[in-house]
């Protein structure tokens, strides 16, 4: 799994992004005591459930390659140009 550049950045904007796409589905709404880490596995499952990322293989589901799975999504769903993508 080779990392991206900004993934950082662009895990931060997975999860803007993703609370409102589940908010806007109605199965979801965070809180700001909720943990980033709690965030990042509900919206990597609400993802692989509504087809929008491929799932990992079972028991591979761990914490990093979710990390790396939303980056990517998230650097899909930006414009070329956008500075998170330089």
């Amino acid at each position: 799994m080779k990392k991206l550049k900004n993934e950082v950045e662009l895990v931060k904007e997975a999860i803007r992004v993703g609370s409102i796409y589940a908010a806007k589905r109605g199965v979801a709404k965070f809180e700001g005591t909720d943990s980033s880490n709690d965030k990042i596995t509900y919206l990597y499952r609400l993802l692989a459930h509504d087809k929008l990322i491929q799932p990992l293989a079972k028991g591979e589901e761990k914490e990093p390659a979710m990390k790396h799975k939303l980056a990517l999504w998230m650097s899909r769903q930006l414009p070329k140009d956008h500075k998170l993508l330089k």
